[in-house]
């Protein structure tokens, strides 16, 4: 037979009874209601005394395409607008860059002076609290476009929006100027290559036209040399065959004086002669033998041997020796160096400069607006906030609210447990 009777639980004097304690607690709700309202009143202070904290922010994108079109069409300095981009954001991250402006705008900053700080301290506090750089996370592809924001945290009182637009302006004023002085020293530089290039091709022209010039004149030299060794080994010849006409000479004239030919004759005629008493015939005499010179008579002979003896020069005996002197009077003179001399303008007979001349024109006459250049488009401005970012005044009143009434509870159960404590002793 089963029992439905159920002896009540036994509760252990460790157990804590919730009801008993809820009741405890609010037995104590003056105190709950005063800590939490000091604490709601502390928070109302804290949120309302605070220095109200502004939050403001720029936006840059890259550029147009044909905003950078002249830089790019120069061949000279390559600047796509991701990369225009990139050197602004570097030059506002830049800790020179920024102490740069600090400097030139300390009127700006003057909230920011603490005394006994330097300027550099001064300018680190806010470099290092106020103002930073944002740039798109690379992992996320759902990002339109590249961009750079920067944004900047400043207390009332402070003109942020006109720090933020000035600084942004200025930092892309001084990436201009970076970018206009790199340009000019690559251009520069450009055109020294190219006169270096110009002036070494002027020097193998130089060098090339002496050694032509040489070449031509020991040419000539030695052409002069060998016609005259030629003229005098060919005078000597000519002398030589003088002598030996005039050995012959004296030796045909002894002979015909010993055979008493006065007059020129022949082999057939003196045979006659020496026949006194024939009858006189006409003959034809037919001999393929050169007659000895002797035959031409004593006083032929020797007109002839007077001749060569007062003979002063044999050159006209020979048309080789005029034509000799020809060309010796060719070569006094050599037209092709005097017109290589008498050149005014060499460079105009440089080889293979065309190009480089051509470069060195366009370089010299580029002409690139730096001051218009537009690095980068400014897609949001830095405005005015129409609220504080901190303190949240609301968020704080609530956050003291509920932080007092926790305090309040703990407090009420420290002091009902050292109640209950001390009801036991």
């Amino acid at each position: 037979m089963s029992s439905s009777f159920r002896a009540p639980p036994v509760r252990s004097s460790d157990e804590i009874d919730v009801v008993a304690l809820s009741k405890s607690v609010w037995r104590q709700k003056k105190l709950l209601l005063l800590v939490t309202l000091g604490c709601g009143l502390i928070a109302v202070c804290y949120a309302f005394l605070a220095t109200p904290e502004y939050k403001i922010s720029s936006v840059l994108r890259p550029a147009a395409i044909n905003d950078l079109d002249a830089l790019n069409r120069s061949e000279i300095y390559q600047l796509p607008p991701a990369e225009a981009l990139l050197k602004v954001g570097a030059a506002l991250e830049s800790y020179d860059t920024r102490l740069a402006f600090f400097r030139a705008n300390q009127k700006l900053f003057e909230r920011f002076v603490q005394p006994g700080q330097t300027l550099e301290q001064r300018f680190e506090a806010f470099n290092r609290n106020s103002i930073h750089l944002i740039l798109p996370d690379a992992d996320k592809k759902n990002s339109l476009s590249a961009y750079v924001k920067l944004e900047m945290t400043y207390p009332e009182g402070i003109d942020g929006v006109a720090i933020l637009n000035g600084f942004v302006d200025y930092a892309i004023v001084i990436e201009r100027q970076r970018i206009s002085a790199d340009l000019d020293v690559i251009v520069k530089n450009r055109i020294n290559e190219l006169k270096g290039k110009f002036d070494s091709a002027r020097s193998n022209y130089e060098v090339e036209k002496e050694a032509k010039i040489a070449s031509l004149g020991e040419r000539d030299t030695l052409k002069r040399a060998q016609l005259q060794d030629e003229l005098k080994a060919l005078r000597s010849q000519l002398k030589a065959l003088r002598d030996d006409r005039i050995a012959q000479l004296n030796e045909a004239i002894g002979i015909a004086k010993s055979l008493g030919i006065q007059k020129p004759t022949t082999p057939s005629a003196l045979g006659e002669s020496r026949n006194a008493g024939a009858s006189s015939v006409m003959r034809t005499e037919v001999n393929n033998q050169q007659i000895p010179l002797f035959f031409m008579g004593v006083e032929a002979l020797n007109a002839e041997l007077v001749a060569l003896k007062q003979r002063k020069s044999d050159d006209f005996t020979d048309a080789r020796i005029a034509q000799i002197a020809k060309e010796l009077q060719l070569l006094a003179s050599n037209r092709e160096v005097e017109v290589l001399n008498t050149r005014k303008n060499e460079d105009i007979f440089l080889a293979g400069v065309e190009p480089l001349r051509a470069e060195m024109t366009r370089l010299s006459s580029l002409n690139i607006d730096m001051t218009g250049l537009k690095l980068v488009t400014v897609d949001q401005q830095a405005l005015e906030p129409l609220a504080a970012a901190s303190p949240n005044r609301l968020l704080i009143v609530l956050l003291g609210l509920v932080g007092g009434a926790v305090l309040a509870i703990c407090i009420a159960l420290v002091r009902s447990a050292v109640a209950a404590r001390r009801d036991k002793v």
